[in-house]
């Protein structure tokens, strides 16, 4: 109940109702708050002076649209003109409702000394009362705040409320340190502690029948004073006796003879009060539902934060682990470039040191053989001189060519011609962020958009709600529908997706996952589909012969062609037990039309059963004949006309075709050994024109397993 204490708080005051009444906009207030915030309005600009000779329906709806509100004043409508603003500051309840102080003229101190105790001041007229809470504005009339009701029902709660958190009771009987008690005796009227009980009101005798009550009880009981009969607010002798339908409001039998609730719809006050007690607890069961739910989602939300908490802790940890592993790289690739500097480095100053003995033995040759020219240049015998000049000549013109280009020029560069390129990693580093890591969470198949129309299956999904991964696309797959292997049958962004081509009287387990950048997420829930059990189709337009006409919804066909022309259903089987009938509408001069079956690339311009495609009964009005790749076989007698009825019984699970006129066999089982996908198919010519019946049961006759391959049935 402590979740209930503030409803029973007034908004003005904080505190428990005192007396509380009830205004037009059904919100409650306490009657001495309610006199604190009534508001003096001018006599001459009032509307209810204005409205003194008017009409007495001066009810809550002609109040509501006089009641103006702005939303930069402090929160209090009030009529445009009539009613100043306050001088006083406003003031603000417990409850955050800002409320003015009272503009009520204060009587002179001994008109205080004349009024009895616990009374107010008389409410001078042309008063005005603002709701606290919805800010509606109100004029009252000459019975004031007496014309609003009690709220009976919420004084009786907030007394019982408060009555269960007083003190514990105590014995009545106690002479010293009274015991708590621990019963009352409703007879009595007596609340008694355990000791005191046994000893002064034992259970026998005639205390014996006395009825014992726990203290709380037996306060409330004790407190409660017989229910007050509510009296009408404006014909106070009269007791409240009905309720008027139209105002919804409880009125008495002189409202209904002299006041305006005279035209209205009443009923029966008890009547109302069970009706209306009926439609509150229907919607405390709703109200109740929504708090049960929201009860589940707050502890699905205070889950959600310790999963959270444990969450960020991982992903932190996580986070560090992966910059840590960032800097290691970083750490490695730097001494792996440093080694390349040292390598550079090594190899310039070996270039240059090489160069530098090279250079140093050349000019120590150089220096010694200037040195000895020298001083054969000073020797005085000229024969002597001439003796060795010329292969000295030669000598230092030779070593003076080993000083040519390029010998006293530098074979390696100070500078390192290495640089390196961290512009793109520094750019890499700086848009280093976060991406979605992982695969994205199982779809949802919604039910009411999953179907099966014939041998096609419809599956609808989305990604659950909240989920934030992003999804690039989703895989659906399908099983063989005999319990095999899934098989992907779509990939693609699409949410929706159709299937055709399936098998018909089939079950077939569908699924779906979504897939990211980051890999493939779980699979769906597995949803059973069922297929078709009789197969319904129509003639094919987009597979047809030019020649051949179409009408009926493409169910009639003919050719006016002298030549055969083929055209197929547009369904194809490859299992199951199928059955389908052709009447024949128009049949001149004994033309022979072929009726079967045939693959997807079968000729369309030679009578069926022509080529290796088809397998197909053709038949004139006296005999027919089994055909396939041009081989004619069982000539059988009994032909067709007009109105004629051509069956085509295709059975699976035997791999066997046959053929029927007029609901009757026509010779032996056509043809055996049947495997793959097979569509049904016609060839017609010389204006015949046949209708398709689809959708048919197996004949009566048949059995699927129990046919003798000679016509017979078993």
């Amino acid at each position: 109940m402590d979740e209930m204490e503030e409803e029973l708080k007034c908004p003005v005051c904080g505190s428990f109702y005192r007396e509380p009444i009830i205004l037009p906009c059904s919100h409650n207030i306490c009657l001495a708050c309610a006199r604190n915030i009534l508001v003096q309005t001018p006599e001459a600009e009032s509307p209810q002076s204005s409205r003194a000779s008017g009409s007495a329906d001066y009810d809550y709806l002609d109040l509501d649209k006089m009641s103006l509100y702005s939303e930069a004043d402090s929160g209090y409508g009030s009529y445009g003109g009539f009613v100043s603003a306050p001088t006083t500051p406003c003031q603000k309840s417990p409850n955050g409702v800002r409320v003015f102080p009272p503009a009520v003229p204060q009587p002179p101190p001994q008109q205080h000394l004349l009024q009895p105790p616990g009374s107010f001041p008389p409410i001078p007229r042309n008063s005005c009362i603002t709701c606290p809470q919805c800010h509606r504005s109100l004029i009252l009339d000459e019975r004031g705040l007496r014309g609003f009701p009690k709220n009976r029902v919420l004084e009786g709660v907030v007394d019982r409320y408060q009555q269960s958190k007083a003190a514990a009771l105590k014995c009545q009987l106690c002479e010293k340190s009274p015991r708590e008690a621990t019963v009352m005796c409703e007879q009595c009227d007596v609340f008694y502690c355990d000791p005191c009980r046994l000893r002064c009101h034992p259970p026998r005798g005639p205390l014996a029948k006395h009825r014992l009550v726990p203290p709380a009880q037996g306060r409330i009981s004790r407190r409660a004073s017989p229910r007050k009969i509510s009296t009408c607010t404006e014909h106070e002798l009269e007791n409240l006796s009905m309720y008027c339908v139209q105002c919804k409001t409880p009125v008495c039998y002189q409202c209904l003879e002299e006041g305006k609730h005279g035209p209205h719809e009443v009923k029966a006050l008890g009547a109302m009060w069970k009706l209306h007690k009926g439609q509150l607890s229907q919607a405390l069961n709703v109200l109740s539902d929504r708090a049960t739910e929201a009860k589940e989602f707050l502890v699905q939300l205070r889950n959600m934060v310790q999963h959270i908490q444990e969450n960020g802790v991982e992903f932190e940890a996580c986070l560090v682990a992966q910059c840590d592993a960032l800097i290691d790289a970083l750490n490695r690739r730097k001494a792996q470039l440093l080694s390349q500097v040292n390598k550079e480095h090594e190899h310039k100053l070996k270039v240059v040191r090489d160069q530098i003995s090279h250079c140093t033995v050349k000019l120590r040759q150089t220096t010694g053989l200037m040195e000895y020219c020298l001083e054969v240049i000073k020797e005085n015998d000229p024969s002597g001189f001439l003796q060795i000049s010329d292969p000295l000549i030669r000598r230092v013109h030779m070593t003076e060519g080993q000083w040519g280009k390029g010998t006293l020029t530098p074979r390696m560069t100070s500078d390192f011609d290495l640089t390196l390129d961290s512009g793109p990693l520094l750019q890499t580093i700086h848009q280093l962020d976060f991406v979605q890591m992982k695969v994205p969470a199982a779809p949802i198949l919604q039910l009411e958009e999953c179907c099966t129309q014939n041998n096609s299956a419809t599956l609808s999904w989305k990604q659950p709600p909240l989920s934030t991964i992003a999804v690039e696309g989703y895989i659906l797959e399908l099983d063989d529908g005999n319990g095999g292997p899934f098989r992907e049958v779509y990939v693609g962004t699409e949410t929706i997706c159709t299937v055709d081509g399936l098998h018909f009287n089939s079950t077939y387990r569908s699924r779906v996952k979504a897939f990211n950048a980051s890999g493939v997420g779980q699979y769906s829930k597995t949803l059973i589909m069922q297929t078709s059990e009789m197969a319904w189709f129509t003639f094919d337009p987009s597979s047809a012969h030019p020649d051949i006409l179409f009408s009926n919804d493409n169910l009639t066909v003919t050719c006016n062609s002298y030549d055969d022309r083929v055209v197929m259903g547009n369904a194809a089987f490859s299992r199951g037990v199928h059955y389908w009938e052709i009447t024949i509408d128009r049949y001149d001069n004994h033309p022979d039309p072929a009726f079967g079956i045939a693959r997807g690339d079968v000729v369309k311009d030679v009578m069926l059963g022509k080529d290796d495609k088809a397998w197909a009964m053709y038949v004139d009005n006296n005999r027919s004949w089994f055909m396939h790749n041009n081989s004619h076989t069982n000539r059988t007698d009994g032909g067709i006309a007009k109105g004629s009825t051509v069956g085509m019984l295709l059975d699976f699970s035997r791999r066997i075709l046959i053929f029927l006129i007029n609901d009757e066999q026509q010779g032996p089982v056509a043809f055996e050994g049947l495997e793959g996908a097979f569509y049904p198919a016609v060839s017609l010519n010389r204006n015949v024109q046949v209708t398709l019946h689809t959708g048919l049961p197996i004949p009566d006759f048949y059995t699927p397993g129990e046919v003798d391959p000679t016509g017979s049935t078993c």
